[in-house]
C-alpha cells in the first residue's frame, strides 16, 4: 500500500509540474510584468508544495508529538497509593514481582492488576493511552497507577519502520510493581 502512495505522489508532482511547464510556454511574456507574475506564481507553488511535503514529512510528527507531552504532563507517570511489604522470594531476578492480570485472577491470589488502553487516534499517526492499575484482592483498594501516552507512525510510507514517541520513561507495569512493592526489611523500595 505505501508504495502505491508514493508512486501516485510522484505522479501527481509530475503531472502537476508538466501543467505549469505547458502554461508557461503558452503564455510567454513580452515585458517585464508578465516576468514578474511568472516568477511569482512559480514561487508560491514551491512553496505550497515544500510546505505541504513539510507537513507530511516533520509537521504530523511534531504536533502529536507535543500533544502526547503536553498529556504526560497532566497525569502520566507513576502514582503509589499503598506499599505492600513482601518476602525477597516473591521477587524476581529484576526485582519484580508477578502477579496475574485480572483476566486471570483465581482464589487465592492476593494482588492483580488491569490494563487499559484508549487510542486518541488509529490511524497513521496512532496515538493512545496506556493504563495500569494494580489492586489488593481482598478489599478492592487500588495500590497504585502507572499512566503513559505514545505515538507511533506519521512517517512517509515506505519499507522502513515507522517512528514513535512515548512518555513518561518510568510507566509500565514493572516500574509500577517496583515501587508498589518492597522486600521485607528494607524499607525502601526495590529499583
Amino acid at each position: 500500500m505505501s508504495g502505491l502512495y508514493l508512486l501516485a505522489l510522484i505522479a501527481i508532482w509530475l503531472l502537476a509540474g508538466w501543467i505549469i511547464y505547458r502554461v508557461w510556454r503558452i503564455w510567454k511574456p513580452t515585458d517585464l510584468t508578465p516576468k514578474i507574475v511568472h516568477i511569482v506564481i512559480g514561487v508560491l507553488l514551491f512553496l505550497v508544495w515544500f510546505g505541504g511535503a513539510f507537513w507530511e514529512v516533520v509537521g504530523k510528527k511534531e504536533y502529536y508529538d507535543a500533544q502526547v507531552r503536553e498529556l504526560c504532563a497532566k497525569d502520566g507517570g507513576v502514582k503509589v497509593y499503598e506499599t505492600v511489604e513482601l518476602p525477597g522470594e516473591r521477587f524476581d531476578k529484576y526485582g519484580v514481582v508477578k502477579i496475574p492480570s485480572g483476566k486471570d485472577v483465581n482464589l487465592g491470589t492476593e494482588y492483580h492488576y488491569d490494563s487499559k488502553i484508549y487510542y486518541y487516534k488509529k490511524m497513521s499517526p496512532e496515538v493512545w493511552r496506556l493504563h495500569f492499575e494494580i489492586f489488593r484482592n481482598l478489599d478492592n483498594k487500588l495500590l497504585g497507577e502507572a499512566t503513559s501516552y505514545a505515538r507511533r507512525g506519521g512517517d512517509i510510507p515506505g519499507p522502513w519502520h515507522e517512528s514513535s514517541f512515548g512518555c513518561p520513561e518510568q510507566s509500565d507495569i514493572s516500574d509500577l510493581k517496583k515501587q508498589v512493592f518492597i522486600k521485607i526489611g528494607t524499607g525502601v523500595r526495590h529499583e
